[in-house]
């Protein structure tokens, strides 16, 4: 991928976190995608949280698949360790490098195409396996890189702009979580700093796979009035359509409102979206709950947001296989390849 550095000036009078590092400490390079992308917006997020929570940049393993999503890890942390895997394919090199090294914080973004289609089984194995890592799903609902077609979270009747709506149920990123037993689970919107930094933040400190999917909208092709997600889904093969050469700057689209409240966001084109806050009393450790909050907002046509899950006893894969607390990286060769004398023990211990 591309990567323009940001150059490297800042305010003497910037704020300091425990590390006595400032928040530019914790970007990346410029972002080259559309202006108003939703992405970027996750990707302040981010930057926002582990400036507050004063994690070390190089301590945190970034990774991604393909796609748009997929190119935000580049615009933030700029030295921590990154690896822009296959498509579909992040959560099988994720676990790979925390099977190696168990001490980074891994931060994993992936879209959903990249998590509910293609990637859709390593998704659910990264699951089951309880990798220690916070997945933050970018959610649209289409392929930003292919001129927009529905994505597998597309919800039916959402139409595309030449008005022709989807047939096929969607999968939700959420409720698949609750279902294949992850410990946290929480959506939220792109927009919606004041909820999703708090979520990070809490992501990043759970012991086990914590999952966060963001609604986040796409300023290209999801600009019409009749898409669930907002966003322009299917592009012909017209003259008029083939290439985007311009693209308007946008405002971020940002909410505030209470918990237990519902509020109708305008989009850019002018089409809305209706979200809903988790209230005061919601029981977040009650996984039958969660997946019926989801289910009954969705026939509201409403996009319930928040902590929707979180297990507090949930365990992580290092704990449930007993590996050894050193990290696979710090062992030397002698001790990973002791000799035939010692595999010759273990077979006869085998009986």
């Amino acid at each position: 991928m591309s990567y323009i550095p940001k150059p490297k000036v800042s305010h003497p009078g910037l704020a300091k976190n425990k590390l006595g590092l400032t928040i530019r400490d914790y970007e990346g390079g410029l972002s080259t995608l559309c202006a108003g992308c939703g992405h970027d917006s996750i990707t302040a997020a981010i930057i926002k949280s582990c400036f507050e929570l004063s994690i070390e940049p190089h301590r945190v393993g970034k990774m991604s698949g393909i796609g748009c999503s997929s190119k935000t890890p580049g615009y933030f942390l700029s030295s921590a360790h990154g690896f822009n895997s296959v498509h579909g394919r992040m959560p099988s090199v994720t676990t790979g490098a925390n099977a190696a090294n168990r001490n980074l914080t891994y931060l994993a973004v992936s879209g959903d195409g990249d998590t509910a289609s293609i990637g859709i089984g390593q998704f659910a194995h990264v699951i089951r396996r309880k990798l220690n890592m916070l997945y933050i799903v970018e959610n649209n609902g289409c392929y930003g890189l292919t001129k927009g077609q529905f994505s597998a979270t597309a919800d039916v009747g959402s139409k595309s702009k030449r008005g022709v709506a989807n047939e096929m149920d969607p999968i939700d990123p959420a409720a698949f979580a609750l279902q294949m037993g992850a410990g946290f689970v929480a959506r939220s919107f792109s927009g919606d700093k004041d909820q999703l930094v708090p979520l990070i933040k809490a992501g990043l400190n759970y012991n086990g796979f914590a999952l966060i999917d963001v609604i986040s909208p796409c300023v290209t092709f999801n600009n019409h009035e009749g898409s669930t997600k907002s966003y322009a889904h299917v592009r012909s093969h017209e003259a008029e359509v083939n290439v985007v050469d311009f693209i308007p700057a946008r405002n971020e689209i940002a909410v505030d409102y209470a918990k237990g409240d519902a509020t109708q966001v305008t989009l850019h084109d002018g089409s809305t979206m209706m979200l809903r806050k988790l209230d005061q009393n919601y029981d977040p450790e009650n996984r039958l709950e969660a997946l019926k909050q989801i289910q009954t907002h969705q026939m509201k046509n409403e996009v319930i947001t928040g902590l929707l899950f979180l297990d507090p006893k949930e365990s992580e894969m290092h704990d449930m296989i007993s590996t050894p607390k050193k990290s696979l990286r710090e062992f030397e060769l002698a001790e990973l390849c002791p000799g035939k004398e010692a595999l010759e023990a273990l077979n006869k211990s085998w009986g």
